[in-house]
């Protein structure tokens, strides 16, 4: 094997693992296009071998590869006040570069690794507004792995190995997710743009709901946006929220069309639209056969 291609040493701790050593892990992994060994110790002997020492080792350095938070004083705090953990710690130095920019590393470092880091740390981040009742988050499941205490102790190592591998999936599919939701805003933006009447947006693309939603409730004019289904022939109206923090639409349609379904006669009489397939029974969407008829159910819900 020659210098070039000569694995680089991972080392982070034994024992259980926790989703910050994971996917830290994972992210060395695609910097280094998998060509890496992992090795979980508590050796501190073993950390003088290491390429890159994370979530173990008492020592936070960027500049020689050491990423624990740990030790006293820890790894640092955000901004937001939420400290870091491995996985933050090697998002902020690698972050940017495998994703290829900073925009596309803020995404996923908004989406994901803060909140991972929020978890590790035993930050709160979330207040429950039903007792008992939480997210099913992205710790549950690359942790559900994990023997339970009745289940034979099999080997630990094996399994972190195991899901790094589904781990770095998952990122490389965020980040690609990430980059396109990005061109999908600057369309969003566009479609905004040229619409005479900012309140009623129309798009020639099918984009992804929260894309939509998180864009558009960031403006102040958009009640509704119409756009073409891309897994039917139908055109899709849909109410807008009144921000991001919230599932409160700023204008529903109006009681009379909806809970009809399969293009239901009563349904066409309450619009007026012939072709009217569906209105949602909680009023913030709706569904119907052409672009033209998108537009007229728009402007009448407006006036309703």
């Amino acid at each position: 094997m020659s210098f070039f291609n000569k694995k680089k040493i991972c080392v982070t701790h034994n024992g259980a693992f926790h989703t910050d050593d994971l996917f830290a892990t994972a992210i060395l992994s695609i910097l280094n296009n998998g060509n890496i060994k992992i090795i979980r110790t508590r050796d501190p002997k073993i950390f003088e071998t290491g390429n890159y020492v994370y979530d173990v080792g008492g020592v936070n350095d960027p500049e020689k590869n050491r990423f624990d938070h740990h030790q006293k004083g820890g790894g640092g705090v955000r901004e937001n006040g939420i400290p870091y953990a491995a996985f933050g710690l090697v998002w902020k130095k690698y972050g940017e570069q495998i994703c290829g920019s900073k925009e596309v590393a803020d995404k996923i470092d908004n989406k994901i690794v803060q909140s991972i880091d929020a978890t590790d740390e035993g930050f709160d981040i979330l207040i429950p507004k039903i007792k008992n009742v939480f997210p099913y988050n992205v710790e549950a499941i690359f942790l559900s792995v994990i023997p339970t205490w009745k289940e034979e102790n099999k080997d630990i190592d094996e399994i972190f190995e195991n899901q790094v591998e589904k781990v770095v999936e998952l990122l490389k599919r965020e980040i690609k997710i990430a980059k396109d939701d990005i061109e999908g805003i600057e369309a969003l933006i566009g479609d905004y743009n040229k619409s005479n009447d900012k309140r009623i947006i129309t798009s020639e693309i099918d984009f992804p709901r929260y894309l939509l939603q998180d864009t558009l409730s960031k403006l102040p004019e958009p009640i509704y946006l119409i756009y073409p289904s891309s897994k039917s022939h139908l055109w899709k109206v849909e109410a807008i929220k009144k921000s991001p923090e919230t599932m409160e639409s700023r204008k529903l349609f109006p009681e009379s069309w909806r809970g009809f379904t399969g293009g239901d006669e009563r349904l066409k009489e309450a619009t007026g639209i012939s072709d009217v397939v569906f209105c949602h029974q909680n009023g913030f969407y709706l569904a119907v056969k052409s672009k033209e008829s998108a537009i007229k159910l728009a402007e009448k819900a407006l006036l309703t």
